[in-house]
């Protein structure tokens, strides 16, 4: 899995969100932007810290999973787009 290959995810879920954005709840798409701001910081600086990007992806791990199961029912592509993303994250070791 390359940088490009997870910011597209990245991308994707942004996607999701901006389409159904009215439709999420609040705080689900505050801890959703949240993850997804840090994830891209943390691709940003793997270059130079590779550890320090690995920790903050495997912080968010946990949590994007947690919203991929909330958004199942109502929102099955952004879980799914969620679910390709942690696996891209642990398949990259981040």
């Amino acid at each position: 899995m390359t940088p490009e290959s997870l910011r597209e995810l990245l991308a994707r879920v942004r996607e999701h969100l901006s389409a159904r954005g009215g439709s999420i709840d609040g705080e689900s798409q505050r801890k959703l932007s949240t993850a997804m701001r840090d994830l891209e910081r943390a691709l940003h600086d793997a270059d130079s810290a590779p550890d320090d990007a690995s920790a903050t992806a495997a912080a968010h791990t946990p949590r994007l999973e947690s919203l991929a199961v909330r958004f199942e029912a109502g929102h099955p592509a952004l879980a799914e787009t969620l679910r390709e993303l942690i696996d891209a994250l642990v398949k990259a070791g981040i």
